[in-house]
């Protein structure tokens, strides 16, 4: 039935891809993809620190409702993200502390909502990894109706169930499951560059910053001396 359903995620990224990804800046990933692609900037991270990476547990529920996420936590795996496209509605809380705790407990990577959280405090003061957009003291209901194993869509990234979600600081990355290791595998040596040019500027060297005139003549800029 479209709109109220549960399928099983038939497929997931590997783990030896999620190694991969561990500790990987998003940014990197995301130059990686052509600056396209994001969870949108509502997307923050609510806990304290913690990278996250492992593969969509997709669920799409109605605002404010939760039914189909208690669903999700009983049948996520050990390294899943739950990733929540609760319509970016603020209105109430999609998820706590304790459904955070529980979601710890089963040992899944972390959770993602597109919509509010509640219990900020105790989230903040943890590791575990929480991405929400915003949060209210408002609770959910529970009554559906929502979709289980479905691709979701939060502010155009299309999340497809399996696919690799990585989130950092900056926030929150879906790389495609058959493009995963070809982006982490550029982003890598992406960021393997910016570490050079950073220890360049730290150790007072001078960079090349002559792409910078060549950028303003090709685009016809005029410059007065």
């Amino acid at each position: 039935m479209i709109g109220f359903s549960v399928r099983p995620i038939r497929r997931r990224i590997g783990a030896d891809v999620i190694a991969k990804a561990t500790g990987l800046p998003v940014a990197n990933a995301s130059d990686c993809m052509s600056r396209i692609l994001a969870g949108g900037p509502r997307l923050r991270p609510m806990h304290g620190k913690g990278y996250l990476a492992g593969p969509a547990f997709t669920v799409k529920t109605r605002p404010g409702d939760n039914l189909m996420v208690h669903k999700a936590l009983d049948m996520a795996e050990p390294d899943d993200v739950i990733v929540v496209d609760a319509g970016g509605d603020l209105t109430n809380a999609i998820i706590g502390e304790i459904m955070s705790a529980y979601a710890e407990f089963k040992k899944l990577a972390g959770v993602v909502i597109y919509g509010a959280i509640r219990d900020s405090g105790p989230i903040r003061a943890g590791a575990y990894p929480v991405y929400a957009a915003g949060v209210t003291h408002r609770g959910p209901y529970r009554t559906g109706p929502g979709e289980i194993g479905s691709a979701i869509a939060i502010e155009g990234m299309v999340i497809e169930p399996g696919d690799l979600i990585i989130g950092d600081e900056d926030g929150i990355l879906c790389l495609p499951y058959d493009d995963a290791e070809s982006v982490l595998d550029a982003a890598w040596k992406k960021n393997a560059a910016e570490e050079k040019t950073l220890a360049k500027v730290r150790g007072g060297e001078q960079i090349d910053r002559a792409w910078i005139d060549a950028a303003l003549k090709e685009s016809g800029a005029v410059i007065e001396d």
